[in-house]
């Protein structure tokens, strides 16, 4: 093995690719698979648990392939105490220079009884054939005990003893069903440091899932007690609540290592949110909002306190920076909640001056706006600046009159056509357009009519509401002069839905830019 002695080093396994892949409605290809090993291979994974060769041919393939062509990380396959899958382990692992086989069998009592119908004796000969089986494939074998949090330490003990006789260079001690919590894995971990005489022949691993929300709390527990290796996945994705995160565990590692005596991971932390955001995409599996260190409010602040708070010191309501795990910059929401002290910051980006506005005034025209529309845009706190009431004609400059889409089709022979009437100011006028599909034809319509070359750079559908009557939200984000501006429309049909977001997006647009011409008016006037 090529791992490093230090004893402070923590190696991470990560699963993802096959304790990962269990929680997905459906499998990955071997194309998607590779992907996501190589991002791991550049985050600075150290095991890279490929899949379970004996599933299926193409989990055979898969790891075949990511084995090939893997730079830094170890492939690891996984395999039942089984002599055929242990075989196909080897096989499919052999392409590597370096490889680790992943041998496993469960050890508590409701397991071994319930489900294997054997006895402890069975298990343990089982076991020990397993590892000396694989140590003819590799003199890198890890075998785990399944359910150990459930497993009578006495026959833990004895079964981490033998297995590493056998040859197990890593053993891990999975929380399988996430039964345990900190104090008591602790103490697992522990017992078999001062029980299992020859435990200082591998590396404890640890291997914990989340179905009481303690996977993160058990592996850092555990590695404070002796353990070097956790298993994880990214995003915390794994079976049922899932598996341990890993980027939890990394930045929980990296930024308390002076409380944890210096312990340290091989993870490029700055790589952690663009591969967050693959596997996200790759196996269409969104990362919640609320997730810890990748979730879209994990740097995001909206409480006017914490604005406050964040705007005068960072470090008053963030522990670590986006910029520290890949991300350009927090997010300051500006929303009713907000304080005067944000929206003049806000203000002050934008490039007005303290004395150039009335705070207290714009602060509560801002108040009711927000009340409106829940969340404000820079572009809306400019547009108070310079509208002292709201007026709909601006706000409103472009609305949709009529709207006829034809979607074609490929087996038909058809080209998707839309012809769109759309007011603009006094005048209305109609345009017909093709496209790739009915939206972008609409959307080529709604370009010629507003004369607003933007391009668009996100568009989202959700559902509000069931049934046939379920309104279609349809939100999108544009670009537009290196500025990005965002449109939301409702509606029964999601293809006007599509079209009243873009048309909201151009009125924002237009705005910006009636406000442009009256800024360079006043600068003009001023250098008179």
């Amino acid at each position: 093995m090529s791992f490093s002695k230090d004893p402070n080093r923590v190696l991470i396994f990560d699963t993802t690719l096959r304790d990962g892949e269990q929680a997905l409605p459906q499998s990955l290809s071997t194309k998607q698979k590779l992907q996501i090993a190589m991002a791991l291979d550049q985050l600075g994974v150290d095991v890279i648990e490929t899949g379970f060769p004996i599933s299926s041919e193409g989990d055979f393939k898969s790891v075949q392939t990511i084995s090939r062509e893997l730079k830094h990380a170890i492939p690891c396959g996984l395999a039942r105490c089984v002599p055929k899958d242990i075989d196909a382990c080897g096989e499919a692992l052999k392409v590597a220079e370096q490889f680790r086989i992943h041998t496993f069998i469960a050890t508590s009592d409701i397991h071994v009884h319930d489900k294997l119908r054997k006895t402890q004796d069975d298990i343990l000969e089982m076991a020990v054939r397993s590892v000396k089986q694989a140590r003819n494939y590799t003199d890198d074998v890890e075998f785990s005990c399944e359910d150990a949090g459930r497993t009578p330490i006495d026959y833990l003990c004895r079964m981490v003893e033998n297995a590493i006789k056998a040859g197990a260079t890593t053993i891990n001690i999975p929380d399988t069903v996430g039964y345990t919590v900190p104090e008591e894995f602790g103490g697992i971990i522990q017992t078999l440091f001062n029980r299992v005489p020859n435990i200082d022949q591998a590396v404890i691993s640890v291997h914990c899932h989340n179905d009481l929300g303690m996977a993160t709390a058990n592996s850092i527990t555990a590695i404070q007690h002796g353990a070097r290796q956790i298993e994880c996945c990214v995003n915390g994705l794994g079976e049922r609540a899932g598996n341990c995160s890993l980027e939890e565990v990394a930045m929980a590692i990296k930024l308390r290592q002076q409380h944890l005596n210096g312990l340290h991971t091989g993870i490029v932390a700055h790589n952690i949110a663009r591969t967050s955001a693959l596997v996200a995409k790759i196996c269409n599996e969104p990362v919640p909002p609320h997730k810890a260190i990748v979730g879209s409010n994990a740097f995001a602040h909206s409480s006017g306190i914490h604005q406050d708070g964040v705007l005068k010191n960072r470090e008053t309501y963030e522990i670590l920076t986006p910029q520290s795990v890949g991300f350009t910059d927090n997010t300051m929401r500006m929303t009713a909640r907000s304080g005067r002290h944000m929206i003049k910051a806000c203000l002050t980006q934008l490039g007005y001056p303290e004395d150039s506005y009335d705070l207290n005034e714009i602060y509560s025209r801002f108040l009711k706006l927000a009340d409106r529309k829940g969340q404000v845009f820079d572009y809306d706190l400019e547009a108070l600046l310079f509208f002292q009431k709201r007026d709909e004609d601006v706000e409103n400059y472009f609305e949709l009159e009529t709207l006829n889409v034809m979607s074609g089709g490929i087996n038909h022979g058809a080209i998707p056509t839309a012809s769109v009437r759309l007011r603009a100011g006094k005048r209305t006028r109609t345009e017909s357009c093709t496209g790739n599909g009915p939206v972008d034809a609409v959307y080529n319509c709604i370009s010629r009519l507003t004369g607003i070359r933007c391009k668009l750079t996100s568009y989202t559908i959700n559902a509000n509401g069931s049934g046939m009557d379920a309104l279609g939200e349809v939100n999108v984000n544009v670009d537009y002069n290196g500025r990005t501006f965002h449109g939301m429309g409702m509606s029964t049909d999601v293809i006007e839905a599509s079209a009243l977001a873009l048309i909201n997006a151009c009125n924002i647009i237009e705005r910006a830019r009636l406000i442009d011409k009256e800024r360079n008016h006043e600068h003009s006037m001023q250098s008179k």
